[in-house]
């Protein structure tokens, strides 16, 4: 008798501990929806931080860069990006600068970053 009455309470305590303390299926669907769209939200972001990282490893081909590729380089807006794609075709990155597209400045912030294979 005295080990069924020290396991009821036990018994209680891990019956109540399941239950949805009250809250109604409504809340339920209404917390699990939000969870839901913040894990969505968050694996979105970081899939995009994976591609950037991706991007940011591999050099850039400057004969086929697309303008918003040649934008993701340090210190390459519009104007130059526009440039680099209309003097085209380079035998070697460093025709960016014999052929004046960009300073050396630039180029030397993206050299690394750039190939013409």
């Amino acid at each position: 008798m005295r080990l069924n009455s020290a396991l009821f309470p036990l018994a209680l305590i891990a019956i109540t501990g399941c239950t949805a303390c009250g809250r109604s299926p409504d809340e339920i669907r209404e917390q699990t929806a939000r969870a839901t769209s913040t894990a969505a939200r968050d694996a979105k972001a970081a899939a995009q931080g994976v591609v950037q990282g991706l991007k940011q490893q591999r050099p850039i081909n400057i004969n086929h860069a697309s303008p918003d590729d040649l934008k993701s380089l340090p210190g390459i807006n519009d104007k130059a990006a526009r440039r680099i794609i209309d003097h085209r075709p380079y035998a070697d990155s460093l025709d960016l600068v014999k052929r004046r597209v960009i300073s050396r400045a630039e180029y030397d912030r993206i050299a690394g970053k750039i190939e013409t294979r």
